[in-house]
């Protein structure tokens, strides 16, 4: 059955089949999902295209308007012959190669009218554009932790589709003798070490699961009492960012650019209890940013120099390179505040430990992907990783 549905209506009817919505709803899914990345749906249109899938019998109104501020916000859901005509439209999408006509090639075909320089300059823009878009997928792609598989797949696609045409375009511009000003490419992306390492730094399982995690490289600064209210906690920090930056641009001059990684953390007492009734100012930590692996101690020395130098925080002279390898280890996702970790780590060594033959061997880690200054308390992410190791037979 095929409706003639164009990119745009398929998308937004895909989502009406998900779940009844309103129009602000759409928007709010279109901006998460990164919807635009991939088809043309404005704020304006979405109105527009509810209508049109209305008329053909596609969509209709469902439950009563919600009221919002005096006025209804009405809720439209799939028809019948919506699904129908959605399942139809994306296998069809899905089994059919489309061409696609991108403006890129139609400058292509008319550069022997372009001055040399002119046409070098303008692949460095489409080059650094590009650097930004993908960054931007990525970020979006990160957020969306808990999307469902399908997204994922939406997301990994276009993350590729992008990465291959900056594979292209450092090809194209190096053929042209366009190598970017200061060495190295603008068109590779720089090595983000949550796109790198997924399974440790975007895990979905909120329970409980065995991984083995590979020889790491950090910065590292110890410390110990309440984060939220010891000083050396905060100049801790301060100082492992400085550290991390002044070694990201010093690496992006030799032409290897990276992106900093999230805040991580080391912690211990000497009971667990003292995690799961948060009784802070007995904890000690170790405070971390994860590191390329071709990053050195060396580097890792000059670069905390640098930083001293430049800003003149006693703590930065504290900031040492480390080498972590913590193999297997149960991991969690945490979603929602810190203080809520309690149970997950009850549920740990009370319990899951235990019943999978596991004891530790290694100190308690977390990994922090969420702003705590800009993300709501319910919505922070936290990976929780405890390295562990196999109780011998008799063993207690």
């Amino acid at each position: 059955m095929d409706m003639g549905l164009t990119a745009a209506e398929l998308a937004l009817l895909g989502l009406l089949v998900e779940k009844p919505r309103h129009g602000y709803e759409l928007e709010k899914v279109i901006a998460e999902r990164g919807l635009r990345e991939w088809t043309e749906i404005g704020f304006s249109s979405i109105y527009y295209l509810l209508t049109k899938l209305r008329e053909r019998g596609l969509i209709a109104e469902a439950d009563a308007a919600t009221p919002v501020r005096g006025k209804g916000r009405k809720v439209y859901a799939a028809t019948a012959e919506g699904r129908r005509a959605c399942a139809a439209g994306a296998v069809a999408a899905i089994a059919e190669p489309h061409p696609v006509f991108p403006r890129v090639l139609v400058g292509l075909a008319n550069q022997p009218a372009v001055d040399p320089e002119e046409l070098l300059d303008a692949l460095g823009r489409r080059a650094r554009a590009l650097a930004e878009r993908l960054e931007a997928v990525r970020r979006a792609s990160d957020a969306e932790v808990d999307a469902p598989e399908f997204v994922r797949a939406i997301f990994d696609y276009s993350l590729g589709q992008l990465a291959a045409e900056q594979e292209w375009l450092e090809r194209y511009r190096a053929s042209m003798g366009g190598a970017p000003r200061g060495g190295g490419s603008a068109a590779v992306a720089p090595y983000d070490i949550k796109r790198e390492l997924k399974e440790f730094y975007a895990p979905r399982n909120t329970e409980w699961a065995v991984v083995d995690v590979p020889e790491m490289r950090y910065l590292a600064v110890d410390g110990s009492g309440n984060p939220n209210t010891a000083p050396a906690y905060t100049a801790a920090v301060e100082a492992l960012y400085a550290v991390a930056y002044t070694l990201k641009f010093a690496e992006k001059g030799a032409g290897r650019d990276f992106v900093v990684g999230p805040l991580e953390g080391l912690w211990w007492a000497d009971s667990y209890e003292a995690f799961t009734v948060r009784d802070k100012d007995a904890w000690s930590w170790t405070m971390l940013i994860g590191l390329p692996e071709w990053i050195t101690e060396e580097a890792v020395e000059e670069a905390g120099r640098a930083a001293l130098a430049k800003k003149r925080a006693p703590a930065i002279a504290e900031v040492r390179w480390l080498v972590l390898n913590e193999g297997p280890s149960a991991q969690a996702l945490h979603v929602g505040p810190y203080d809520d970790e309690g149970p997950l780590l009850e549920e740990l060594h009370e319990r899951y430990l235990a019943a999978n033959g596991l004891r530790p061997a290694g100190l308690h880690h977390e990994v922090y992907l969420g702003d705590p200054r800009r993300t709501a308390p319910e919505k922070l992410r936290t990976v929780v990783r405890q390295p562990v190791e196999r109780v011998a037979d008799g063993a207690s």
